[in-house]
């Protein structure tokens, strides 16, 4: 039944990377040796899923908030926080390598604000839970009415051991597999959760410097909402990710992630089961173990995605017109492939990004998730005035 189980909510993911069958082939050869053959990145563009598309953990949102008035503070301070300037900049991708929803390029004014020079660390969001008491979704047994809604009509309740706290962890097949299936690297885990970010027999016990993972947006809104701060929109994250550069296409230029020093924590060999690991970090690495961008900003491309305020739509880039000034994303969510799911957009990519998969390391790569589902490789930082 537990597989049963899994599956019911993997039902989904299966079909939404938008890869073709007749590219499962090409999809499982060496990734060294298509980035050798020159494939680019606009070859990717449809078929690369990294967070979309994902299993849910609900599946329908009407909107949850735990964390009660008298527990939300004021901004005390802006430690830790690096202060962008106002300024002008060209949003989205500018070349061949994006993906639908990239295009096209617009200009876009901002005002200044402050931004979290680093990823929520777990022992950030540890004091955060000991003043709130906060009980992360993850944490909650789920809820059958709202599952049973995404689901074919008379399918069966689950049993009840089934229906456990849990969350989506990273497992690494033993060898090459159809990378149109997500199930073969994401596994369902009971007793996952931002204190055991792998399962119940993980620990964060020496980790407080890493980013905190396995928070949905809702855990990450009332984080931010908590520190007298915001979740960036997406304007924000991609302006502050840039670190002052012009039309580059990572934060730090244009120079490839495979050439020179290494610059962030991402996947190296052959994604989803070989890990060279010459970045010297398999999963998750501590926040400010690569170089920050000009802005002093640390892990804006890789190690883990990062939550925005923004709405996903794909075709909002395209009802931009002239000049927007501060913009704050679509009024609401609609993902063609999951319409009945609202999604947040992520930014930033993680240690599971590779060039041949989703390059999501790249300034102007965006992915969409559910905001109900918390993933290992996902984390987010808050911004203010």
């Amino acid at each position: 039944m537990k597989k049963e189980f899994l599956y019911l909510f993997l039902a989904s993911a299966m079909v939404a990377c938008n890869q073709k069958s007749e590219d499962k082939s090409a999809a499982v050869n060496s990734a060294d040796t298509m980035v050798n053959a020159g494939m680019s990145g606009s070859n990717l563009s449809d078929s690369a899923c990294c967070n979309s598309n994902l299993p849910k953990r609900y599946g329908a949102v009407t909107g949850i908030e735990t964390l009660s008035e008298d527990k939300k503070n004021g901004l005390n301070s802006h430690a830790g926080m690096k202060y962008i300037p106002a300024g002008s900049f060209r949003m989205g991708a500018s070349d061949k390598e994006g993906r639908r929803d990239e295009y096209p390029a617009h200009e876009v004014k901002m005002d200044g604000f402050w931004i979290d020079e680093t990823e929520v660390t777990n022992a950030q969001f540890a004091a955060f839970v000991k003043a709130t008491g906060y009980i992360t979704q993850a944490e909650q047994k789920p809820d059958w009415e709202e599952i049973k809604k995404q689901l074919p009509p008379g399918t069966p309740k689950p049993s009840e051991d089934q229906l456990q706290p849990a969350s989506l962890t990273f497992s690494p097949p033993k060898g090459r597999v159809d990378i149109n299936d997500v199930s073969q690297w994401w596994s369902w885990t009971p007793g996952a959760s931002w204190k055991h970010p792998q399962g119940p027999k993980s620990s964060i016990k020496g980790k407080e410097n890493y980013p905190v993972t396995q928070v949905s947006w809702f855990d990450a809104n009332a984080y931010a909402k908590w520190a007298g701060k915001r979740l960036p929109t997406e304007a924000e994250w991609e302006y502050a990710g840039r670190g002052g550069l012009k039309d580059k296409k990572y934060p730090w230029g244009d120079e490839d992630l495979a050439t020179g020093k290494v610059k962030a924590n991402t996947w190296q060999g052959e994604f989803p089961y070989s890990d060279k690991k010459t970045d010297g970090y398999g999963n998750v690495a501590p926040v400010k173990s690569f170089a920050a961008n000009g802005y002093g900003l640390y892990d804006m491309a890789g190690n883990v995605w990062e939550w925005t305020a923004d709405w996903y739509r794909e075709d909002y880039y395209q009802q931009q017109k002239g000049v927007t000034v501060n913009p704050q994303g679509p009024k609401d969510s609609y993902d063609a492939a999951e319409p009945g799911i609202p999604k947040k957009i992520i930014r930033g990519g993680s240690f599971m990004c590779h060039s041949s998969y989703c390059k999501g390391y790249r300034v102007t790569s965006k992915m969409k998730s559910s905001m109900d589902t918390g993933l290992e490789n996902t984390g987010f930082r808050c911004v203010a005035k």
